[in-house]
């Protein structure tokens, strides 16, 4: 087991989306430095700022959660889907997905995963929790508004702690996710 590993949000670099339609900015991946085609799982924070198509990623689940901004609305392989601020949102990521703002630009937090050696859960919680970490999964947790401690590490917004041991506690006085990866192979 590792010490928590402290993933600061003025680190991270803004790269243009596979599709070219915006930018998103690497939370943490596995196998690190897997880019955007290799990874096991990925988490990201995405700028939107307009209308338009997702891009797709083969093989791949997502959850969608909108961390600043009103929300927005999804169809996804024709279905119509609401992505409201805070309620996460899951959908596959291979399949024809196109976004609209409901009232402005947003910013998402993006969880993506391989279907079979990965499962993903995102709760967003506020005030205290102690946040159990299985022996097989990664805990992954991102401030997102307010101030927030983890495992006695300050947090601003959108910086995040990547976990691996058997606990942690969190505080937040706003709001955190927290993204839990279990391998299951």
């Amino acid at each position: 087991m590792r010490a928590p590993r402290v993933l600061r949000a003025a680190d991270r670099t803004a790269v243009p989306w596979k599709n070219g339609g915006g930018v998103t900015r690497e939370v943490a991946a596995w196998p690190e430095g897997s880019g955007v085609d290799g990874f096991d799982w990925r988490v990201s924070l995405a700028d939107v700022g307009a209308d338009g198509p997702f891009s797709a990623f083969p093989g791949t689940e997502r959850i969608l959660t909108v961390v600043d901004g009103t929300g927005m609305g999804l169809t996804v392989t024709g279905r119509h889907l609401l992505a409201e601020r805070y309620a996460p949102r899951p959908f596959p990521g291979d399949v024809p997905t196109h976004g609209r703002l409901l009232a402005g630009p947003v910013v998402n937090l993006n969880v993506m995963h391989r279907r079979g050696p990965v499962t993903a859960a995102v709760a967003v919680v506020r005030g205290g929790l102690p946040v159990a970490v299985a022996v097989d999964a990664t805990v992954l947790v991102v401030a997102l508004d307010g101030p927030a401690e983890v495992a006695g590490v300050e947090l601003g917004r959108y910086d995040a702690v990547l976990c691996d041991e058997p606990g942690v506690d969190l505080r937040t006085d706003g709001h955190a996710a927290v993204v839990t990866l279990r391998r299951t192979g």
